[in-house]
């Protein structure tokens, strides 16, 4: 693991750095456009850039995120940093779980499958040998169900 990258994840822990990164997320995000997903996170962490369908407007949204590869899906987690309301793209993949990521310069079409059960907790283990930070976030959002989901390719790539 690189030196920053292991840096990264020690920081995560600290109330700072998910206030410094949340006002860095605009800069993620237009990094992430026009590298096509090749960089996302300053390639720090493995991270995608996903676009879901806004739940009231319709309109499409782009978030990076934090990933953990599980078989060919991808693990996300609506940690919002350990802030203590859901982010939007969780509200918009409840309302329609289709959507697509740029991951590594592919773009997918993809399905959000809710982790329940004993599913959340194989995919949570995952996410927090990738992320420890996770666990800190848990408890900054105050008892808020944290949503996880496991992000499933549809079919081909998309163009």
């Amino acid at each position: 693991m690189p030196v920053l990258g292991t840096l990264t994840r020690r920081l995560g822990h600290h109330t700072w750095f998910g206030a410094t990164m949340r006002l860095l997320v605009p800069v993620d995000r237009a990094v992430g456009r026009l590298t096509r997903g090749r960089v996302v996170a300053l390639g720090l962490v493995p991270s995608l850039i996903i676009t879901t369908t806004g739940h009231r407007s319709g309109l499409p949204r782009s978030n990076p995120l934090l990933y953990v590869p599980d078989g060919d899906g991808f693990v996300v987690i609506g940690s919002n940093w350990g802030q203590r309301h859901q982010p939007g793209w969780v509200h918009n993949l409840l309302a329609r779980p289709q959507a697509e990521v740029a991951v590594k310069g592919r773009r997918l079409a993809v399905r959000a499958d809710l982790a329940t059960g004993a599913e959340r907790e194989r995919l949570w283990q995952l996410l927090v040998t990738e992320w420890p930070a996770y666990r800190t976030y848990v408890q900054r959002a105050g008892g808020r169900e944290i949503h996880i989901f496991r992000l499933a390719p549809t079919g081909a790539d998309l163009p």
